[in-house]
């Protein structure tokens, strides 16, 4: 199970510092969520931690090792990512995008073997996106988009899995339908997940983890029942928020809130 860490990390676009000397530890084997207001810097946290955004000082270390000085193949057998913004997939079928997440295992590209086969027919059967095979990626509806681009992550065969705001644009059925999947993935397969969220309540639903962010700096870290508090979101999101108890998850949700 892979160990990432990052130390004294600083982050900056076009000379603006959005991340400045943070250090963090994600505890392997679990579902953690990053939340925090817009612009605190929550998507550049896991574009570093991925080697997608380059840090300007610090470290960020996979297994002990510097992620920096591994190569990328190696980097990409051990974390696998799911952007915010998914590439263009037109005439793309869904076995074929799923099988791009081979990539990192092959010695020749487009050569699958029987073991490549064996992980994308996995990957598809774990999504249910089987049915959809031989149909082009751009025909399916959103939530059935963004199965196949988690099977596609899965078929990497990586221990953690990070992803930014997956939930964003679907609907509250196809909201639960993914993150019900990644439940799965993180009890039954043991993979490690580690995602971007906006709705607090769906945070603390399926998360064991929460880090709160506020302008590049994280505040709190901890279960849910220990980071939905009134208290902590108030200084978070400036909100002022009646929470109670879901009865149905038994974890904290937002009821109500007004702006301070």
């Amino acid at each position: 199970m892979s160990n990432i860490r990052a130390e004294g990390i600083q982050v900056a676009y076009d000379k603006k510092v959005i991340i400045d000397d943070l250090s963090l530890g994600l505890p392997p084997g679990q579902v953690t969520t990053i939340i925090g207001a817009n612009g605190c810097g929550k998507s550049t946290l896991l574009k570093a931690l991925t080697r997608i955004q380059a840090i300007q000082d610090g470290a960020i270390f996979l297994d002990g090792d510097s992620i920096a000085h591994l190569p990328t193949k190696e980097v990409a057998k051990k974390i696998a990512l799911l952007p915010q913004v998914l590439e263009a997939t037109e005439g793309v079928t869904v076995y074929d995008l799923v099988s791009y997440g081979r990539f990192p295992h092959q010695r020749y590209l487009g050569n699958l073997t029987t073991q490549d086969r064996e992980k994308i027919h996995w990957a598809m059967e774990v999504t249910k996106t089987t049915e959809f095979a031989t149909m082009e990626v751009d025909a399916l509806s959103g939530g059935q988009r963004q199965r196949v681009w988690i099977a596609m992550a899965l078929a990497q065969d990586t221990d953690t899995i990070f992803l930014d705001e997956p939930t964003t644009y679907l609907d509250m059925n196809h909201q639960l339908e993914v993150l019900e999947l990644l439940q799965r993935l993180n009890q039954e397969n043991g993979k490690t997940i580690i995602m971007v969220l906006h709705d607090l309540n769906l945070s603390a639903r399926f998360s064991d983890h929460l880090i709160a962010m506020k302008n590049g700096v994280i505040c709190y870290q901890g279960s849910p029942q220990e980071i939905m508090t009134s208290d902590i979101l108030k200084e978070i999101f400036s909100i002022d928020a009646q929470i109670i108890q879901d009865p149905h998850s038994q974890q904290p949700i937002l009821l109500t809130y007004q702006l301070l």
